[in-house]
């Protein structure tokens, strides 16, 4: 286990960067600490956290923007942005249960593994969020890139390239994101279908109405597959779109209505991937794919004995099961088939350092990739060996 430094402001990371680089030591980077079970095991003396930069550093409601340092947990930026009657668009999940750990998921991270829930189906990505961001680069540089208005000048958005770096680019010190108003209410359309490709057809039926689905989710049970649809706005209008979409999609089978708190816990334990975490010492893989696809994913999966999820209205496929290179070979390579990517999520530490956890990039990318890399992080300090083996 290696030692956790957590400076208390942005002068003491970058302190730390200084130091690690004059000793040519790498470092491991992470907010809270939430996710260290998240890609492959870092091999470093030192942890290098963000939790000591924590708070809210600029709100303003109507300009729908927020500001707060990277270490600051999710869930005071919910509960600030819940007084204003605003929320995260992306809907981004705390994964803790994934995880089995107890530490709150930073915003810092959430932005830095790019994490989205449900709504991204309909809302973007958390990298389509992100305003501006303040980041130490590898020579312990401050970095500043985007803004905190809607509008912005063009050039390089190093916004979209951190996210989704994994710590591996710089250490994210804060973040700018975009807000929008909180829905009155939701409510959500269960359909019993016989299979999953019945489930992907209405799902698709319903995203392809006008009634604005902002979840479809795809939960086999036994004997049969549950489609679920989200619906959010002011109660009136909820309610007439809720009425409008069920005739639409009477025909693929039985329905039930789930109402506002039901609806937001059913959406909650979706986004948290709650169906597969029965099972502790499974593996489970995120597979992206075009949606009509999932199926095809999701059969092969089943064929190994996995369990399955589907979200993003079948674009998005959640496996749990046994944690074997064999497993994740044939996973994988499904997933390829397909011409979709399968990343492996959680699993045991001996099996994500023995398999790529990410999928391969081609020869081009992996070029560019490098070149960003070490225009970044031209020592290689930071999460070295994190995304795919050095």
């Amino acid at each position: 286990m290696s030692t956790v430094i957590a400076p208390a402001d942005e002068a003491g990371i970058i302190a730390v960067v200084q130091a690690a680089r004059a000793a040519r030591e790498p470092l491991a980077i992470e907010g809270q600490g939430s996710k260290r079970g998240l890609l492959r095991p870092v091999q470093a003396a030192h942890s290098l956290s963000t939790r000591g930069l924590t708070g809210v550093t600029l709100y303003r409601p109507s300009e729908l923007i927020i500001s707060a340092r990277a270490g600051t947990p999710l869930a005071e930026i919910e509960a600030a942005l819940a007084e204003k009657g605003q929320q995260l668009i992306a809907e981004s999940p705390y994964l803790n249960g994934i995880f089995g750990t107890s530490a709150p998921p930073s915003i810092g991270g959430v932005v830095a593994a790019n994490l989205s829930g449900p709504r991204r189906i309909t809302w973007g990505a958390t990298r389509d969020h992100v305003m501006g961001l303040r980041f130490i680069n590898g020579a312990g540089e401050v970095i500043r890139s985007g803004g905190r208005v809607l509008k912005n000048v063009t050039g390089l958005d190093l916004c979209k390239l951190l996210s989704g770096s994994y710590g591996t680019l710089g250490v994210i010190t804060e973040v700018t994101l975009k807000v929008l108003p909180k829905p009155e209410t939701s409510a959500t359309l269960l359909i019993e279908v016989p299979d999953l490709s019945s489930a992907i057809a209405a799902l698709s039926a319903g995203l392809g109405s006008p009634f604005g689905v902002s979840g479809a989710a795809a939960l086999p049970s036994t004997g049969h597959v549950v489609a679920a649809l989200r619906l959010e706005d002011f109660a009136p209008s909820v309610a007439y779109r809720m009425e409008k979409l069920r005739g639409v999609l009477g025909n693929f089978g039985a329905q039930r209505v789930m109402e506002d708190g039901e609806s937001r816990a059913f959406w909650r334990a979706v986004r948290e991937v709650e169906p597969l975490q029965a099972v502790a010492d499974e593996a489970i893989w995120r597979v992206s794919v075009r949606p009509s696809a999932g199926p095809e994913v999701a059969a092969a999966a089943m064929a190994l004995g996995g369990r399955v999820m589907l979200d993003w209205g079948g674009g998005l496929v959640w496996v749990a099961a046994g944690p074997s290179s064999e497993n994740h070979t044939a996973i994988t390579a499904s997933a390829r088939m397909q011409g979709g990517a399968a990343m492996l999520f959680r699993a045991p530490e001996s099996l994500r350092l023995a398999v790529p956890v990410l999928p391969e990039e081609a020869a081009p990318l992996a070029k560019i990739g490098a070149r960003v890399k070490e225009a970044l992080d031209p020592g290689g300090l930071f999460n070295p060996g994190h995304m795919r083996a050095a």
